[in-house]
């Protein structure tokens, strides 16, 4: 084991002192017991991240029980509905660093393996980077969701209120009607209640086969989450005994399967972002035109919040992960995973018990899946989930209106710039542009709140998972790199065709190219973190290849 350095060597005696100053009892030292890292991501300003203590603590007595030596230190976490609007340039980037951070405390501490306790949008995806970059035994724990207010039968949570903002811009509601819903829309511990980024990762995590069965979408104040934790901290001993390490288990054929069921699901469009990101560290490359071929023949067969109004409760009552993964088993890949059964006999042993929530095949709600991938002079590739836009806008044509900033946009909204057909370009917004590609609830909403049900919004930035409707981001190259999406002025015509996979502005190359010699950055604040960001970026799309 990697640990025996610090256990046997006559040259690391003082490491040994260190450890028993520590609290590590000198039995534990003179044992073969393995020794276990657990990255808890606890704080007590993410709703997702309260409990996690408390879980960790399960962790904790699962790894001892088992027989191994726990060590736990604490990983940080970006909250996107806080952070959104106010600063979110940070949130992205915040992956790489909590990936640094595990590799950075494990190899260190020549721990033989590890656990990461985690809950939100880039902290689970770190953790897998983590996993695959290091390739020691390690196993996930997501926190769990948290249960919607149910009142006269509308579920309320904390992410409608960015639609309430809309209805404030829009002049539909006022300033003291909306602050009035504040109550209603708290709801306690847990990642938010739909499938947005960290659910959707969440879900990403266990069909991987890196979390335990139903880890992904047990209630965060379920009692049952805490016997996930507990049982957990023992796989892990067992991991490392068995020698089972992160590469056995995230295969090509898990990444599919993960697509997969995404798309099934309908799931936030970062995932997109964030599974390649994870692949690469695992070393295997995935190209953004798998998820368009994958959901091209993958029925749409769960309708959660904010495509629609289950929420991830009535998913977990419904049979959870494994109920949907016995509803696409003819279409799955055999994979392995930390339980040290497949994926396939996990499906297999899946049980559905609604199926108003997890439809039939023959009877989905579309026959495509959440994820399309357009492209055009526009864009050498640009995402949108198509299962969150309706009919009437799956084709659109119409005048762009350019904005350089969320509130700017915002303010067009208020002083009703923004009219019905327009196409609402926001360029500039990638992870060199911005720098750091952040997420456009705020804006994306706020137009379905103010009440327009024909506006397209186009970016090189992202979306959160709880946005709906016409909204492509992704826009690869970014304008920062000089694509296309730079040089749109007020007034062209972009058009837009889903089902089509097009997405062009009615300009001739040779203006397109005229006008990109002409187009120049808007001057941004940096902090040192945000310019290295930048730096990484330059020439290198989202996903992080040269293009």
């Amino acid at each position: 084991m990697r640990s025996d350095v610090l256990k046997r060597d006559i040259e690391t005696l003082p490491h040994r002192a260190l450890l028993m100053s520590a609290g590590v009892d000198r039995s534990d030292l003179d044992s073969d017991k393995p020794f276990i890292g657990i990255a808890n991501s606890y704080n007590n300003i993410i709703p997702g991240h309260i409990h996690l203590n408390e879980l960790t603590r399960e962790v904790v007595r699962g790894v001892r029980d088992a027989g191994g030596v726990p060590f736990v230190w604490g990983v940080p976490g970006v909250c996107d509905g806080i952070a959104m609007y106010v600063e979110m340039r940070l949130s992205l980037p915040s992956r790489e660093h909590i990936a640094d951070n595990i590799e950075i405390m494990v190899l260190s501490h020549s721990l033989d393996g590890w656990v990461g306790v985690t809950n939100c949008d880039k902290i689970t995806p770190g953790m897998l980077m983590a996993a695959g970059r290091l390739n020691l035994p390690a196993i996930i724990l997501t926190g769990g969701p948290m249960k919607a207010n149910t009142i006269d039968g509308s579920k309320h949570h904390p992410i409608e209120g960015f639609r309430i903002v809309g209805e404030v811009k829009g002049g539909l509601l006022s300033e003291d009607e909306a602050r009035a819903m504040l109550p209603v829309m708290a709801c306690g511990a847990g990642s938010c209640v739909g499938l947005y980024t960290a659910n959707t990762m969440a879900v990403v995590t266990e069909v991987l086969g890196m979390s335990l069965p139903k880890c992904a979408t047990t209630l965060a104040i379920d009692p049952e989450k805490r016997r996930q934790a507990y049982e957990t901290g023992r796989r892990i001993v067992e991991l490392v005994k068995e020698d089972v390490k992160p590469r056995d288990i995230m295969t090509r054929s898990a990444f599919e399967n993960a697509i997969r069921v995404d798309m099934a699901l309908g799931g936030s469009t970062n995932a997109v972002l964030h599974i390649p990101a994870i692949a690469k560290e695992a070393g295997i490359m995935l190209d953004v035109g798998l998820f368009d071929s994958i959901s091209r023949e993958t029925p749409n067969i769960c309708k959660l919040i904010p495509a629609g109004t289950h929420e991830m409760a009535d998913l977990d009552y419904a049979g959870g992960i494994p109920a949907v993964l016995h509803r696409l088993r003819a279409m799955l890949r055999d994979s392995p995973t930390v339980t040290g059964r497949t994926i396939k006999e996990i499906a297999e042993e899946g049980e559905i018990n609604d199926e108003t929530v997890i439809r039939r095949l023959d009877d989905p709600y579309s026959p495509e899946g959440g994820i399309a991938v357009l492209r055009g002079n526009l864009a050498n590739s640009a995402i949108v989930k198509q299962t969150a836009v309706s009919e009437d806008m799956m084709v659109h044509s119409g005048p762009a209106k350019v904005f350089m900033s969320e509130r700017e946009l915002l303010e067009a909204i208020a002083t009703k710039k923004i009219e019905e057909g327009d196409v609402v370009v926001l360029p500039f917004q990638g992870p060199a542009g911005a720098p750091g590609m952040p997420e456009m609830l705020t804006p994306t909403d706020a137009i379905k709140g103010a009440g327009y049900k024909h506006v397209a919004l186009i970016t090189d930035g992202r979306f959160s998972g709880a946005t709906t409707g016409p909204c492509i981001g992704h826009v690869e190259m970014e304008a920062y790199n000089g694509g296309p999406i730079g040089a749109v002025r007020d007034g062209d015509i972009i058009e837009i065709d889903i089902p089509g996979r097009a997405l062009n502005v009615d300009l001739s190359e040779s203006e397109l190219e005229e006008r990109l010699e002409h187009v120049k950055a808007p001057h941004r604040t940096l902090t040192p973190l945000l310019e290295a960001y930048r730096n990484r970026f330059i020439g290198v799309n989202c996903y992080g290849y040269r293009s």
